[in-house]
């Protein structure tokens, strides 16, 4: 990250107000913040839910989401004011001078196209390469990203390679028409940290190749630290502060980014092991399973969860994390091995289980955007399982409701009649823990809940679970890829590696040496609030596996 600040100012916005249409009014979302972004340079943009990063990031493009406005503020790029550009101005510098990699890559690629026609479709259409060109340029960056099978992988379908994978090829091709400007909105957010460290390490060295300009939006300050030559915080749509990296990591001076700095205080007392007659909650023994005769994603998984205890399983994508929580909720039948709920074999598969088998083992999903219907209000949402487990209707379902958005601290007169697209994605997630909370279970999955979250909203998720956890006396499987989260939730912990177990035990012995190889891979792979932490990092593993093959 070299000095850039005295190249010409690519990208300048000043005095940028935005507003949202809500409650049958203009309410502002952005107020009066002032950007310069210099050729070449990396800015970060930090802050939590709420803060206004994305909105400024898509503005930067000459762009708002539907139902928001820019009434007042200018956006100049390379010269040009694109407020008064008109769309079709703005619609051929957008791909082609200035490009947008998306928080879900999953979400983002066309399902029904290959990798390779996604990336031909932008210099094939802004006239700058024929398409038998850009898919050789398409191999070729995929090979700087460090892509298996470069020459191959962009003949498979986006639902046909890992979460890392798709980020990665999100990047090429938003480098397809080698850009201006990147914007790079929680491009790492989902991943876990193994296959992170290979996603940003790409990401800085495509951007240093080719000397892009980026604007970095983050919630993860460590990740910040390693891939911004300047960093922005934001609060409520204000800039709160703007420094260089190093002086905003060593002396911030603004109270908020002090507190930003202090996050994720939180970490519940450990529970002692289970006594030797306990009977496990849910017992996973020796299961086997995969999808298809040929794809085997599990071997030989066995691991208990007790009652009002928390077991996080940890491993980078494809280690078969969410393969056994398909398997625990019957929707993925072993081929081998057995599901027990309080001592009792569970039928493999969920459409063979009673009505209380399925209600006693719920689940809360990673992307509360995609998890929630968004043409249900909250309290269709959270009352279904209140109908469907419990037979409760009327009056008394009502009740349930408020007591419900009461319960995960959501006032039901402000929330009950909002759809997912008038919450934040702090309030989505709790609207879907107040649903699992619906069917009144023994035990819930966390599949990654806090992952897409910012850390003070993910502190206030993880503290939320656990006083939920005491009060229901609640076990759950807390499946992530952040240590820090197993730290502050867990009980117990289990590494998994390539579809098997590697490593088990208390928390407090998983996180004391000697561990397995790969639990030593995890714990140096989790990113430090140090500049040089990822190029120190990258030169020590020179010429060593950075993580297994095939993220």
């Amino acid at each position: 990250m070299n000095d850039k600040s005295e190249r010409e100012i690519l990208l300048s916005i000043r005095d940028l107000h935005i507003e949202g249409f809500s409650d049958e009014k203009w309410n502002g979302i952005v107020h009066g913040v002032d950007l310069d972004l210099h050729k070449g340079e990396v800015l970060g943009l930090i802050g939590e839910s709420g803060a206004g990063k994305s909105t400024i990031g898509l503005a930067a493009m000459g762009f708002t989401r539907d139902g928001c406005r820019i009434p007042k503020g200018t956006v100049v790029f390379d010269g040009l004011e694109l407020m008064t550009a008109g769309e079709a101005k703005r619609r051929e510098l957008r791909g082609s001078r200035i490009a947008y990699v998306a928080q879900s890559a999953a979400a983002a690629f066309n399902p029904a196209h290959k990798l390779i026609d996604q990336y031909s479709e932008a210099p094939t259409q802004h006239g700058i390469m024929a398409k038998s060109k850009a898919e050789q340029d398409a191999v070729d960056l995929y090979r700087r990203l460090r892509l298996p099978n470069p020459d191959e992988i962009g003949f498979r379908y986006p639902h046909q390679v890992s979460g890392g994978q798709l980020q990665r090829a999100m990047t090429a091709m938003a480098m397809s028409c080698r850009p201006d400007l990147i914007i790079f909105d929680e491009p790492t957010t989902a991943l876990d940290v193994t296959t992170q460290i290979e996603v940003l390490a790409a990401i800085r060295d495509i951007v240093e190749q080719f000397d892009t300009a980026a604007i970095y939006i983050t919630h993860d300050l460590a990740v910040v630290a390693q891939m911004a030559d300047r960093i922005m915080v934001l609060r409520y749509g204000d800039l709160v502060e703007e420094a260089d990296t190093r002086k905003m990591l060593s002396h911030p001076e603004e109270d908020y980014t002090k507190t930003l700095w202090a996050v994720r205080s939180f970490q519940k007392p450990q529970k002692p092991l289970a006594g030797a007659g306990e009977m496990p909650i849910i017992s996973v023994e020796r299961v086997t399973a995969g999808y298809g005769k040929s794809v085997m994603v599990l071997h030989d998984v066995s691991f208990d969860i007790h009652d009002r205890r928390t077991v996080a399983v940890v491993g980078e994508s494809g280690s078969g994390k969410s393969t056994t929580a398909r398997c625990i909720t019957g929707l993925l039948p072993p081929i081998e091995g057995r599901i027990l709920h309080n001592g009792n074999e569970l039928p493999a598969d969920f459409r063979k289980r009673s009505k209380d088998q399925l209600r006693q083992i719920q689940m809360i999903y990673q992307m509360p955007d995609t998890a929630l219907n968004p043409r249900q209000r909250v309290r269709d949402v959270i009352g279904r399982p209140l109908d469907f487990y419990l037979g409760i209707r009327g009056k008394e379902k009502e009740k349930r409701i408020h007591a419900l958005l009461e319960q995960i601290e959501l006032e039901p007169s402000q929330f009950i009649d909002r759809y997912p697209g008038e919450l934040s994605g702090g309030q989505k997630q709790r609207i879907c823990i107040a649903r699992a909370l619906g069917a009144e279970p023994q035990f819930i999955i966390c599949d990654e809940v806090t992952s897409a979250l910012d850390q003070i909203v993910a502190e206030g998720i993880l503290k939320l679970l656990f006083r939920l956890q005491e009060e229901l006396k609640l076990a759950y499987m807390f499946i992530t890829h952040d240590l820090a989260t197993v730290r502050a939730i867990s009980d117990e912990v289990v590494v998994m590696l390539e579809g098997r177990v590697v490593e088990a035990g208390p928390k407090d012995v998983m996180f004391t040496p000697p561990h397995h190889d790969y639990t030593d891979l995890l714990l140096s792979s989790v990113p430090e609030m140090d500049p040089d932490w990822l190029s120190d990092l990258l030169e020590a593993r020179k010429g060593k596996s950075m993580a297994p093959a095939g993220n």
